[in-house]
């Protein structure tokens, strides 16, 4: 059978069978990035442990069943898998001529949540509800769709050999496109996966080698643009208190300091190897709220301590070194771009989630990649890591 990228998966030839041809050394097998598939999967896996561990106890959201949350997680993983394969299967290549639908799709999507069909979840109205108890968080895919549509328009020309690097006229093209979404994102209003789509952009325009004027003009206008939204009332009040409670965490310690606070404790206590899994007085005592989904470092910190939070952090340091490195390797600027963009994504989610349990980022509600529970947030970074693994297979090998 040959996929809708033109890689063979597994008709090579009567004269290779079984393991031979399944390790061959043109085979999927063997040009796959298995560590940034194993450490995902471990990091889901480990996920699923914190996730169980701050939710078992929970009667008042596991509807009775300790088991609830991790079952769900699990599920997550193994659909977020499928979603993986199915992305190598279609191939990077196949996807940049969807992306005109992509982005369609993804901006409907948005837009529904501002209907009657959205819901406000933590403060930020930016999901729909699916019915039994599922629900959908369209700003997740967003970050996939900005990714695809920027490097197809910036890597036209070039790819196609009339251009080293793209115009100006590209460039802005290119921010029009990722501008649209964000505004309508902004609306909802959800700040943290703004910023995200902030430093997407960024990274994209650095890794397609336009004019750095561009990317220092955007920083200057993401800088007067903030001072504008804060001058202009556009943030809930929920959102004001949160940074006001990140530049002074002193700040009411009972009201808007406490998720902080409490995350702190948390990780404190559980030193250099904690307190054990399921062991944590904090996680059992339910006093860190939303301690599944953004806050579920802190369970990390305390039962597992700084060994078991280091092994989380080095884990998520693999998928993006391997990711920079596929980002480097690969001959097309398209496939540069877009591991460029799924890198500059996880990083910085990974430092806001994590930093923001330290008290040294502001609570944004951004969850931890492969680790937070969360459906919608595990299907877009599976997504985003068959983008990459398409990207590797598709590279020609060296002689």
């Amino acid at each position: 059978m040959t996929g809708a990228n033109g890689f063979s998966v597994s008709g090579y030839g009567p004269e290779r069978a079984g393991w031979t041809r399944v390790f061959a050394r043109d085979s999927l097998a063997r040009r796959l990035d298995w560590p940034i598939l194993l450490a995902a999967v471990a990091l889901s896996l480990i996920g699923s442990l914190l996730v169980y561990s701050a939710t078992r106890n929970r009667t008042d959201i596991n509807q009775g069943d300790p088991y609830f949350f991790l079952v769900r997680h699990l599920l997550n993983t193994g659909i977020g898998l499928a979603l993986m394969v199915g992305t190598v299967w279609l191939g990077h290549r196949t996807l940049r001529n969807a992306v005109p639908v992509l982005y369609g799709l993804s901006v409907l999507l948005i837009l529904l949540v501002l209907t009657p069909l959205g819901s406000t979840v933590n403060g930020a109205h930016s999901w729909i509800q699916l019915g039994g108890g599922f629900s959908l968080q369209p700003s997740e895919f967003v970050k996939i769709t900005i990714i695809l549509g920027m490097a197809m328009l910036l890597a036209a020309r070039v790819d196609a050999g009339d251009k080293l690097y793209p115009d100006q006229r590209t460039v802005l093209q290119s921010l029009g496109l990722a501008a649209v979404p964000m505004l309508i994102v902004m609306l909802m209003p959800d700040l943290g996966s703004v910023m995200v789509m902030v430093i997407i952009v960024l990274g994209v325009l650095l890794a397609s080698g336009a004019s750095n004027r561009w990317v220092f003009g955007l920083i200057g206008a993401g800088a007067a643009g903030a001072i504008a939204v804060w001058q202009l009332h556009i943030l809930d009040d929920y959102q004001i208190a949160r940074f006001a409670a990140f530049a002074n965490p002193s700040l009411d310690p009972a009201g808007v300091g406490y998720n902080t606070n409490q995350a702190r404790i948390a990780i404190g206590s559980g030193g250099l190897t904690g307190s054990g899994l399921f062991e944590g007085s904090q996680t059992t005592g339910q006093f860190v709220p939303e301690q599944q989904t953004d806050f579920v470092f802190t369970v990390a910190g305390e039962e597992l301590g700084f060994v078991g939070g280091g092994v989380i952090i080095v884990l998520l340091g693999i998928v993006l070194w391997r990711a920079c490195r596929i980002a480097r390797e690969t001959t097309e600027l398209y496939g540069t771009i877009v591991a460029a963009g799924i890198v500059a994504w996880f990083a910085f989610q990974s430092f806001e989630n994590i930093g923001m349990t330290l008290g040294i980022m502001p609570v944004t509600g951004l969850p931890l990649p492969f680790v937070s529970y969360g459906g919608t947030s595990m299907f877009a970074v599976w997504v985003a890591v068959g983008l990459l693994q398409s990207i590797q297979v598709q590279r020609p090998m060296s002689a």
